[in-house]
């Protein structure tokens, strides 16, 4: 099996569990609870390497996994269906795919909400007042509510680089001077 087909794979599992969970949370009107607790939820993936090593590592058996999430569950206040989710994705074996599960629940959400998401790389870290003139320009451009996903690289040395969807808008003054030097090496 390749890595494609893994991923593939990967996706496809948290896909099933992401679309059942979303289509729950519409019909009961909990879709906002279901928006921060995904949040909550992939903070949590991100800033605890015990609860990575937990869903990934094959030491662990069924009931410790099924056992740490539902204590997990009960201590972030997930909802009834998300928190039963991540028990039948314990017992299954499946918690393996919870990175690829919330992400696949944000793109639900956001969806159903009208909203996309644009990732800005700046020089400096940006103001409020900037990332509002952004959003505001941003959402008059697409018609949609925009997030902003903000991060900064100080080798851009000034200006930004914005991605959204499909798109990249680079406006960094490390881009201008290396446009200018290929300009430089073909009239040289």
């Amino acid at each position: 099996m390749t890595v494609a087909n893994s991923v593939s794979i990967s996706q496809s599992i948290a896909g099933r569990y992401a679309q059942a969970v979303f289509e729950i949370a519409k019909e009961s009107g909990g879709m906002d609870a279901l928006a921060t607790q995904t949040d909550d939820l992939n903070a949590a993936l991100h800033d605890s390497a015990e609860l990575r090593d937990l869903i990934a590592s094959p030491i662990y058996s069924r009931d410790q996994q099924a056992a740490a999430i539902g204590a997990l569950s009960t201590r972030m206040g997930l909802s009834p269906v998300l928190a039963n989710t991540l028990q039948l994705m314990a017992k299954n074996r499946r918690l393996f795919v919870l990175p690829q599960l919330t992400a696949r629940l944000a793109e639900l959400i956001a969806t159903e909400r009208g909203e996309v998401t644009a990732d800005v790389t700046s020089a400096i870290a940006l103001t409020d007042a900037q990332m509002d003139r952004l959003k505001q320009t941003l959402a008059e451009k697409t018609g949609k509510t925009v997030k902003l996903n903000t991060r900064v690289d100080e080798t851009l040395i000034g200006g930004m680089i914005v991605k959204l969807g499909s798109q990249m808008i680079d406006s960094s003054v490390r881009s201008k001077l290396a446009s200018l030097q290929n300009v430089a090496k073909e009239v040289g």
